[in-house]
């Protein structure tokens, strides 16, 4: 079975940091892309950074590039979202998704991705 379970959302003040983690398990996590989506309550749902697993090569959205980093341990099937400077606009429920890197075509985009997780919510309060 497929799974992507995404952990570590909560609230934080304005300036604070979190660190999301994203575990898969159920494929073959080394032929994956893995990026993260964000929704904010009644706007659209965007892609926010993702990563290749064949280059390690990362995309970041403008609004979070400089603030957040991701980064993938392959030994733990894990990719993670460090979150730098947050912001109140920041607010939203954060997903992880893959897709197989060949289709991997950044900015990542929500119909492109195969597999979801169920998201973890991120409240950045001002």
């Amino acid at each position: 079975e497929v799974q992507l379970v995404e952990s570590g959302g909560g609230v934080v003040q304005a300036g604070g940091s979190l660190r999301l983690s994203c575990a898969a398990s159920g494929f073959r996590f080394d032929d994956y892309a893995i990026a993260w989506f964000r929704q904010a309550p009644g706007k659209e749902r965007e892609g926010v950074s993702g990563i290749s697993s064949y280059d390690g090569s990362t995309y970041y959205a403008d609004s979070v590039k400089g603030r957040f980093s991701i980064s993938s341990d392959n030994a733990k099937n894990t990719v993670y979202l460090q979150m730098n400077s947050l912001k109140p606009e920041d607010t939203a429920v954060y997903y992880c998704a893959a897709t197989l890197d060949s289709d991997y075509d950044p900015p990542p985009v929500d119909y492109g991705m195969d597999y979801w997780g169920k998201g973890t919510l991120v409240t950045v309060s001002s």
